[in-house]
């Protein structure tokens, strides 16, 4: 007799009781109740994929079948609801080679009323006890949650361990400045002998790193989670450096009897950022990267100066300002230089183009505002360079050369467009920040 029949059998028989219903309705509670702990169908000892979805579908057939008997023994015969048990039923005898435990409990139904004076065979009945040890005695698998790591004390990485610095980078365009401020750190790795640090931040910007554009922050005592809340502002900034510098964020812990030991750093692109947007950062700080050493040191940077040039139709010369300088490299013991700068309009041939500023002391910030006349055609300007260089004087021996930068023709990048501007805008005085490098080309680096 096939499982259909049976199942009909079951519904279309008188002498059904109470404790059939009872079963059946028992049997759906279980299926109900092993959908809930089991949703995907993974629990031990049953297929994990089709097995599953056929049990739950042969637990649903029954449920049904169960409620359409007890309907049938109180309204009579009901053919619509017979169908569709039947209908479910073929759709769980569809799968015989995977032979779903609901299915089996099913056909369980029907020998247990066919056979109330007999009793069921052994083998049977040891059927149903392995069904029923399937069905409720599995313990339902453990959660996901609790399989997986907790994420916010996983450390995705060793450098993690040298701890983590919150800063934020601004890039004002309209006065050419970058402001870092450095907001904090956590977590910093020991480096005294208490299990503390005594950190402090600096910073760095690459290529052409120098103690010339070195900014570092204050130092605090005895912590690893620092709140500095400090900027630090680099003048003369420029769209072209913005493209092709990066600003390297040093954390380091400060000796007083000994040399300072580096804790960890953060490299930050400067083309990622967006002019006069503020960018916030969370970085984790990494072990010493090398620095490139293939990098050209006649382009070594020495500070930046703001340059004025302004051609006057009415005076017909050609007027630069010397404004101020920012970050000069220091010249002397005390950490400091003393600077002044010198201007040429070149070729000279009469050697009467030298202009000089007054020397300013102990300073690597100096401000000039300083503005120099040179006679010449309008047409003749096409044909000079102007070379710009920045000394530190010094009493008693020769003066030491910090940096120049020249202006003209024979330019590139902003110290040409520099000089086509001031050619195509006449009496427009125009002001740029130019960088000053260990070498100038065609100078004579003597006072």
């Amino acid at each position: 007799m096939t499982e259909v029949e049976c199942r009909l059998k079951v519904i279309s028989s008188d002498s059904d009781s109470e404790s059939e219903t009872s079963e059946s309705s028992q049997e759906q509670k279980a299926c109900t109740s092993r959908s809930l702990s089991d949703p995907a169908g993974t629990e031990q000892g049953h297929p994990v994929f089709g097995g599953a979805l056929v049990q739950r579908a042969g637990c649903v057939a029954k449920s049904v079948g169960g409620v359409l008997f007890s309907s049938h023994s109180s309204l009579g015969s009901d053919h619509s609801g017979v169908s569709f048990a039947a209908e479910l039923a073929d759709t769980d005898c569809s799968q015989p080679s995977l032979t779903p435990p609901a299915l089996s409990r099913a056909g369980s139904l029907h020998s247990s009323s066919s056979q109330k004076s007999e009793g069921p065979p052994p083998e049977q009945a040891r059927h149903e006890e392995d069904q029923d040890r399937a069905l409720g005695a599995t313990a339902p698998p453990p959660s996901k949650k609790e399989e997986e790591p907790d994420m916010e004390g996983y450390d995705s990485d060793d450098s993690t361990t040298l701890g983590t610095l919150d800063f934020s980078l601004l890039y004002d365009q309209e006065n050419n400045a970058l402001h870092c401020t450095i907001n904090k750190a956590k977590g910093l790795k020991p480096m005294d002998h208490n299990g503390l640090s005594d950190p402090y931040v600096k910073v760095h910007l690459l290529p052409g790193a120098s103690k010339a554009n070195k900014l570092r922050t204050k130092t605090l005592r005895n912590t690893l989670n620092p709140v500095w809340s400090e900027t630090l502002t680099y003048y003369g900034i420029t769209d072209e450096d913005m493209v092709r510098k990066t600003l390297r964020i040093s954390v380091c812990d400060e000796d007083k009897f000994r040399h300072n030991e580096f804790i960890g750093e953060t490299r930050i692109p400067l083309k990622k950022l967006k002019p006069n947007q503020t960018k916030n950062f969370s970085n984790c700080l990494e072990k010493q990267l090398p620095i490139d050493k293939t990098d050209d040191k006649s382009l070594e940077e020495r500070g930046r100066i703001m340059i004025s040039l302004k051609y006057s139709s009415q005076k017909c010369g050609l007027i630069v300002g010397i404004i101020r300088c920012a970050h000069l490299a220091a010249m002397d013991a005390n950490g400091f230089s003393d600077p002044y700068v010198k201007t040429y309009l070149k070729p000279d041939e009469n050697k009467k183009s030298k202009h000089k500023t007054a020397v300013k002391k102990k300073t690597l910030n100096p401000e000039f505002n300083e503005e120099f006349f040179y006679e010449i055609k309008y047409a003749d300007l096409t044909k000079k360079t102007l070379e710009v260089t920045v000394w530190d004087y010094d009493i008693g021996k020769s003066n030491d050369f910090i940096g120049g930068v020249s202006l003209g023709i024979n330019a590139n990048g902003e110290r040409l467009k520099h000089w086509f501007d001031c050619l195509k805008n006449k009496d427009k005085k125009i002001e740029r920040w130019h960088t000053l490098t260990n070498e100038l080309p065609g100078s004579v680096f003597s006072d």
